[in-house]
């Protein structure tokens, strides 16, 4: 992991990135795409997280985010581990034509890393990047960023 991506202060605001293993567009799935934001409000309601900014593309997540208590990779590791179970449960249970090439993509990438017994999802990177509070064109320029992914994403 590069070290400009490690959260050096958990209690101040950061731009990251979550991306699902291998690229796969699991967010073309309304259902999923669900269970993140219904995971962003348990988690800014109970757990501190100051969701400043997010968009959801098809395989990936940029977020600008902070945590009110100072534990921004506590939260985030909660996140990304409690979305990373209700996907993969609906992608098991629930109709899904992609299922089993989906599983296979989760399974290979869950077996490089001793952290995952069967399955990954999230990639470990979360690419975070301070967002230095003296340097504020560094906030619009990531604001923006999130705001035209879409957009340049034919979205």
């Amino acid at each position: 992991m590069a070290h400009s991506y490690v959260i050096h202060d958990h209690a101040e605001r950061h731009y990251m990135t979550f991306q699902i293993v291998g690229w796969v567009d699991i967010f073309t799935r309304q259902r999923y795409r669900d269970i993140v934001l219904e995971s962003f409000t348990y988690c800014r309601a109970h757990k501190g997280l100051e969701l400043n900014a997010y968009v959801i593309m098809s395989n990936h997540i940029h977020l600008i985010i902070a945590a009110k208590h100072g534990n921004l990779g506590d939260v985030v590791r909660d996140l990304k581990a409690h979305t990373a179970r209700q996907i993969l449960a609906s992608v098991q249970q629930e109709p899904e034509s992609r299922r089993e090439w989906m599983l296979s993509v989760f399974k290979f990438a869950a077996g490089g890393h001793s952290r995952n017994t069967h399955y990954q999802l999230w990639t470990h990177e979360n690419h975070a990047v301070f967002m230095n509070p003296m340097i504020p064109e560094m906030f619009t320029q990531r604001l923006n960023y999130i705001h035209q992914n879409p957009v340049r994403a034919g979205l």
